[in-house]
């Protein structure tokens, strides 16, 4: 089964009929590996920090059944952005429609994994049936807060649609580029008729311009596709939205703004880079 909801985020059920080929039930994951390690920052010179770096447009893993080591069926997305909070606490954020089950249950305290698969184009998607946990790295981190979802195909309550991860500082450490992407502000959607791109995991970078507002979202001609929930929205350098589908996103602003107010992680939220 290879299904979406709410718009972009995908479940990739492996063990029994798919859409796509899928590995046997008995088939072993591949072997996966992290990321060269970035060097440390300065005052420890000459020490290399084995960290797996992620940001905006790191393809995230979970919900794995039966086990990380034997992904038989999983969800994808894509981290939005990664910063601090007000307490100092490394989190980052994707779409709330990744962590919400088929009875609308939000799922709070789900481990999170890289995706080690690489991301794809439009022309050619990352297959999902390629995604597999990072095992290298372990979990990046657990969700701690899941927001009012879209829900624009249906007559739920209209929400931002995002979810707060907090990070394992052990594990991860912060980048501001990831694919065709860097991050190094955040700011207001930009005018009707503005250029903007998006890095997602499933079709890596695309662009297109801005073309309205439909009520507390900004809309867009920006190519998504399943596996992209959560996607950076970005104008330049600088992080506007986050992509969820149907060339919608929601403001950046207004999701911190949101966060601000209920408090606990994420509350104060600021880039890490």
């Amino acid at each position: 089964m290879l299904r979406k909801i709410r718009a972009l985020g995908v479940a990739a059920v492996l063990a029994g009929l798919t859409l796509a080929a899928a590995p046997s039930a008995g088939a072993a994951a591949p072997a996966s590996t992290a990321p060269a390690g970035t060097t440390a920052a300065a005052g420890t010179a000459g020490v290399t920090d084995t960290r797996t770096p992620i940001g905006g447009g790191t393809g995230i893993i979970f919900r794995i059944a039966p086990s990380p080591e034997n992904p038989q069926s999983y969800y994808v997305c894509t981290l939005t952005a990664v910063g601090r909070d007000a307490a100092g606490n490394l989190v980052a954020l994707t779409n709330a429609h990744c962590f919400i089950d088929d009875q609308g249950n939000k799922l709070v305290g789900s481990q999170v994994y890289r995706d080690t698969s690489p991301a794809g184009s439009a022309f050619s998607p990352a297959p999902l049936t390629d995604s597999r946990p990072d095992l290298a790295t372990g979990a990046i981190g657990e969700v701690t807060y899941v927001s009012t979802p879209n829900n624009l195909l249906n007559s739920g309550p209209k929400g931002l649609d995002y979810a707060v991860i907090k990070l394992d500082e052990s594990r991860v450490v912060p980048t501001d580029t990831v694919g065709g992407v860097t991050i190094r502000s955040i700011g207001a959607p930009p005018a009707v008729g503005t250029r903007m791109c998006k890095q997602g995991h499933r079709t890596g970078l695309t662009c297109g311009m801005r073309i309205g507002t439909n009520g507390i979202w900004f809309t867009h001609l920006i190519w998504t596709d399943g596996g992209d929930s959560g996607s950076p929205v970005v104008s330049g350098t600088a992080l506007v939205g986050n992509a969820w589908g149907a060339q919608h996103s929601s403001s950046i602003l207004s999701i911190i703004d949101e966060l601000t107010a209920n408090g606990g992680v994420g509350a104060g939220f600021h880039l890490a880079t």
